[in-house]
């Protein structure tokens, strides 16, 4: 019989997080963001956390509203140019930051979640993405030696799932999600709709329930639009 793993809520689900914890955190851009796992955060008013995630949110939205409350002391990231605050706080050096290249980002989450230590790539040779790292040369190429993540939980948004913490993400909410949805010592899911074991279609599910501790069922999620084109 599968293991229930439901929570009550936002509240139930974060139990455990603690000042300078480590952190990851679903998303890219505003995209399948864990809206209800940050509030929480901000909630608590935990500080000194690292973040590891694509990006930063903005100012009023996603990881920018503890960027605000300046509870994020390290920011591990490959895009953050949509959060004037993060900018502010990065060129004050009131936060630590460590930019990376988003495939070695992507493949950071993905080799913490198979339990692969470290891996070489070539992307960064050469900049200061190399700098302090073990470089080797593989075929006469040059690589860089990149560790995997060591995070405490790991913070996912999926469309469906069910009791038993099974997930299918929709379209391209999948991003970063799945591959840090296997990553955490803890793994919390909220998702816009919970279903009985049984209910999905395990031809569809994206995630196993066998990498997520927590579920919950979202509310109020907001369907924003980071930069809005149009034509004239």
């Amino acid at each position: 019989m599968a293991i229930k793993k439901t929570v009550s809520g936002a509240a139930e689900a974060l139990k455990g997080v603690k000042d300078g914890m480590t952190l990851m955190v679903g998303g890219f851009g505003l995209c399948g963001i864990p809206e209800n796992a940050i509030a929480e955060l901000v909630r608590l008013g935990v500080s000194g956390l690292t973040c590891i995630s694509n990006n930063a949110g903005v100012d009023d939205f996603g990881l920018g509203l503890l960027l605000k409350k300046k509870q994020i002391k390290k920011m591990i990231s490959s895009y953050v140019g949509e959060n004037a605050e993060f900018e502010r706080q990065m060129l004050s050096g009131e936060l630590d930051v460590e930019l990376i290249p988003q495939g070695t980002l992507a493949e950071r989450c993905r080799a913490t979640g198979a339990g692969i230590p470290a891996f070489f790539t070539p992307a960064g040779y050469g900049t200061e993405v190399s700098e302090g790292k073990e470089v080797r040369e593989f075929d006469g190429k040059m690589y860089v030696m990149e560790r995997a993540f060591k995070p405490d939980f790991a913070l996912v948004k999926a469309w469906k799932g069910d009791e038993a913490g099974n997930l299918i993400f929709k379209a391209t909410a999948r991003n970063f999600n799945e591959a840090m949805a296997m990553a955490g010592k803890i793994t919390v899911a909220e998702v816009e709709e919970l279903v009985p074991i049984g209910a999905l279609d395990p031809n569809e599910i994206h995630t196993p329930g066998i990498f997520v501790q927590r579920i919950f069922q979202g509310k109020d999620y907001e369907k924003r639009i980071e930069k809005r084109t149009v034509a004239n």
